[in-house]
């Protein structure tokens, strides 16, 4: 009886396997849209689950200052990301494929974020992130899993390294963007004001600040944005900001980008990546809520993006990828490809440096 019964498991099994081989060979358009076709959990709910890195959405837009629409920029960077898979995964500039490594990345779904009120709905993502990154990797049981977080409008940045600072501690922050979100809310003028009012998709980064979130080792990179005077500057100068120009790129060559950020930004110590895509030129990048004229073109950001491949990443975003102004998914597929160059590097750097890791515990075993 034992025989016949494991003879049937057996049947069985090699029965799945052959259904698996005949059916699961979906085309790059076909199945239901998750990340890279990635596995799927909705790693909220299940507490069990397991990973190293995770793409997390968060559907969030009522900090804009112009247009809405970001809140369905997360389910139109999946949509947008389908031709990535793990069998055409390999990064040519990064000679890498981050699917076929050592780290287990899955989608992890989004987080219900209300767009009724923000008060709540900051509360919901600080209390998200901060349940994201109560889990362990599974492959570095020191430290918690990554996030690539796909926005939302840019204000999704402050819960995410509210979460990680109880971790890492003050963090650096590499900011791709036409703007400076350094804002002070008084730049903001309104004879109606809250508490609440003083966040929004240019005011985080000032917040972060306040909070002591950021280190004193920041950049922006990409801006072009109209000032309120020079007094901006003087207060992004106050938050430890350095400046690289959209000009930058094409007046003194991508070189100097990279090197302004390497010599910025120290390479062993815990660095968050955030892009708002208009830090791209509006022809690419027509779908977002705050377009500039003269941006970069997406093969600078990218190269620059994998020159900058051995900083110690402990998180990032990919923001403001708002489809209902997008033309041909153009927005939505740099998007995308950003969110791959972050993975890419994030997989091929390995575990976290062991310097850092000891670092943290040192620092914040108790959190451990």
């Amino acid at each position: 009886m034992k025989l016949l019964m494991l003879l049937l498991s057996l049947l069985q099994f090699i029965y799945a396997e052959n259904l698996e081989e005949k059916w699961g060979g979906l085309w790059p358009f076909q199945g239901i849209a998750t990340f890279a076709h990635l596995e799927n959990k909705n790693c909220l709910i299940d507490q069990s689950s397991q990973f190293d890195i995770g793409i997390i959405g968060v559907p969030f837009d009522t900090a804009v200052s112009y247009r809405p629409g970001a809140r369905f920029g997360p389910r139109a960077i999946r949509d947008a990301s389908q031709r990535q898979t793990s069998l055409r995964g390999f990064n040519p500039r990064a000679l890498f494929n981050p699917y076929k490594s050592w780290a287990k990345i899955i989608d992890c779904g989004d987080i219900p974020v209300t767009p009724m009120d923000n008060a709540l709905a900051f509360k919901q993502m600080d209390e998200a992130f901060n349940d994201l990154l109560s889990k362990k990797s599974l492959n570095d049981s020191k430290v918690p899993p990554r996030f690539v977080a796909l926005g939302g409008d840019h204000s999704v940045l402050l819960p995410h390294i509210r979460a990680l600072h109880k971790i890492y501690g003050p963090l650096n922050i590499i900011h791709f963007d036409a703007h400076l979100d350094t804002w002070k809310p008084d730049k903001y003028p309104s004879f109606w004001d809250s508490d609440q009012n003083e966040i929004n998709h240019g005011s985080m980064l000032w917040k972060a600040h306040e909070e002591g979130l950021t280190s004193k080792t920041n950049i922006h990179a990409g801006l072009r944005t109209k000032l309120s005077g020079l007094e901006d500057l003087q207060d992004d100068d106050e938050q430890d900001f350095v400046r690289i120009e959209a000009d930058d790129i094409w007046l003194k060559g991508p070189e100097y980008v990279v090197k302004k950020i390497l010599s910025t930004v120290p390479h062993d110590t815990p660095t968050y990546i955030s892009v708002d895509v208009d830090v791209l030129d509006p022809g690419f990048t027509s779908g977002t809520g705050t377009q500039e004229p003269g941006g970069w073109l997406p093969r600078e950001l990218i190269h620059i993006l994998r020159q900058i491949e051995g900083l110690t990443v402990v998180g990032a975003d990919v923001v403001e990828v708002a489809p209902a102004y997008d033309i041909a998914e153009i927005t939505a597929t740099n998007g995308a490809q950003i969110a791959y160059e972050i993975l890419t590097s994030m997989v091929k750097k390995g575990n976290l440096d062991e310097s850092l890791t000891k670092k943290m515990i040192s620092t914040f075993g108790s959190q451990l």
